[in-house]
């Protein structure tokens, strides 16, 4: 796989885990990571980027986590919104639409 098909944009992975969890609700850091896959396109998610950005979040106070059982009845961590979580999801959300405004500006412009 090349690498410009193999990566997602550098900064918007949070931003992608929190939308899931605002979308889907609660779930483990392997069905988190196969949604956004599936939702994209075919760009890979290495599980050592999902579950650091996880921890991360984990670490500010915008997910949760409990654990579970997966539907392979497997004990897993699920991860889930928090209301801050909720609150940080705008921030996230309006910082990717002023940066992609400003790209969109630039790539626009007249040489």
């Amino acid at each position: 796989m090349s690498k410009e098909q193999s990566e997602i944009p550098y900064g918007t992975l949070d931003l992608l885990i929190l939308k899931t969890l605002d979308t889907i609700g609660s779930m483990h850091g392997y069905a988190i990571a196969r949604r956004i896959e599936v939702s994209g396109d075919s760009r890979k998610l290495s599980q050592g980027s999902v579950y650091p950005a996880l921890i991360g979040l984990q670490q500010e106070g915008w997910i949760a986590t409990e654990w579970g059982i997966s539907e392979t009845n497997r004990k897993v961590k699920f991860y889930s919104l928090t209301k801050s979580g909720r609150k940080q999801l705008l921030v996230e959300v309006a910082n990717w639409e002023k940066a992609t405004a400003l790209v969109a500006r630039f790539l626009e412009a007249e040489s």
